[in-house]
């Protein structure tokens, strides 16, 4: 488990590191307490990548708008 600080991470690398956490827990070889602090670690990353797939999901949708703030005829973004 990383002590770095998640705000500073990019998306790439807090799913990266979300991804580990999940693995060591699924593994099952973790000790409980251990095991609790990964669970929190693991649901504060994945709280800094849905914050941050929402402020891309908005930025895109302004890139889209004209410089009227009337939308150009796109559908807003959809990341399924």
């Amino acid at each position: 488990m990383s002590d770095r600080k998640i705000d500073a991470m990019s998306f790439e690398e807090a799913m990266e590191e979300l991804e580990s956490v999940v693995s060591q827990l699924e593994n099952g070889q973790v000790p409980l307490d251990k095991s609790i602090g990964l669970y929190e670690r693991g649901e504060a990353l994945r709280k800094h990548c849905d914050g941050r797939l929402k402020d891309a999901e908005l930025r895109v949708e302004k890139i889209i708008q004209g410089a009227d703030g009337e939308a150009k005829g796109a559908e807003p973004f959809d990341a399924e």
